[in-house]
């Protein structure tokens, strides 16, 4: 049994067979119909969802698998009953969980007490499985991955966390910019990694330099609400538009794994223009979703 909270815990080769049945599900999705015939899969979402909920409902019902959403308010962890409580429960119910929380513990601790696969579909820290689809579709646009400029703008939450540890592992160069007191707080994976393939800092022009991919989310994720206003005045010079994508490699591509907030860290120009990948990007994510479900849940 395996549980896919976090790309440090698979092997490169492993992530890559994903990766591999990925674009063979793409390209003839009819022959894996019926892989996960029978299996039960709970999604249980503390935090609401619009691409997340409805790529795993029609990756599994399109794998054969029934699946099952549980609300907060039908699960309401860690307040009616403890995680421990709630994990060994939903094993002798279930065959896998498809957890999207807040804190990153909280999953630790499903899979420490869960008897089937627990996949994280997002948490506070990590955000896997939408990295999984965006590596799909940089090597489906490039070609590859290794030795690519990959140049994430803005607040460094759980995308950009993965975008990190991703790059250690497919060998990419991770080019980060965030206003200071907003960078990411991954102090062992810089201190492994190879000083010259990472490079974080503050300026946005200087990270997009010559970058193959250009990459951003929003600026105030969920939970954050009450600092709406403080985010868009500190955040304001890390806006993706036309002067950015022009400091970046003529065929660079731009990516955000939605939703986007128009007009704040990305302009309807860039958006909406012949650099954006943001749709092909969130497709892609059906087809990620299909080859993780089937190598974690079978």
């Amino acid at each position: 049994m395996k549980h896919f909270l976090h790309f440090k815990d698979f092997s490169n080769v492993w992530l890559e067979k994903v990766l591999s049945l990925a674009g063979s599900i793409k390209k003839k999705p009819s022959t894996y119909k019926n892989v996960l015939k029978s299996k039960q899969i709970g999604l249980l979402f503390e935090k609401p969802s619009l691409r997340t909920r409805v790529s795993c409902e029609v990756a599994l019902v399109e794998l054969g698998a029934y699946s099952l959403h549980l609300s907060p308010a039908e699960s309401q962890v860690g307040r009616r009953e403890t995680i421990k409580d709630v994990a060994q429960t939903l094993s002798r119910y279930l065959d896998g969980l498809v957890i999207r929380t807040f804190a990153h513990e909280n999953l630790i601790e499903f899979s420490r007490y869960a008897s089937i696969p627990v996949v994280n579909a997002l948490s506070d820290t990590f955000h896997p499985l939408q990295i999984l689809g965006d590596l799909f579709t940089i090597r489906e646009i490039k070609k590859r991955l290794s030795g690519l400029k990959v140049a994430y703008i803005g607040d460094a939450n759980n995308v950009c966390n993965s975008l990190l540890y991703a790059s250690t592992r497919f060998n990419f160069n991770f080019s980060a910019a965030c206003p200071k007191g907003y960078m990411p707080q991954c102090e062992a994976i810089l201190e492994r990694a190879c000083p010259r393939s990472i490079a974080i800092g503050d300026d946005p022009l200087k990270a997009a330099e010559n970058a193959d991919v250009l990459y951003t989310d929003v600026w105030t994720s969920m939970g954050q609400e009450a600092e709406a206003d403080e985010r868009k005045k500190i955040f304001r010079p890390y806006q993706i538009n036309e002067k950015l994508v022009a400091a970046a490699k003529k065929d660079c591509i731009v990516m955000h794994c939605l939703p986007a907030h128009r007009g704040e860290e990305i302009t309807d120009a860039v958006m909406d223009g012949p650099h954006s990948v943001v749709f092909q990007q969130a497709e892609n994510r059906l087809h990620t979703e299909k080859a993780l479900f089937m190598e974690i849940f079978r």
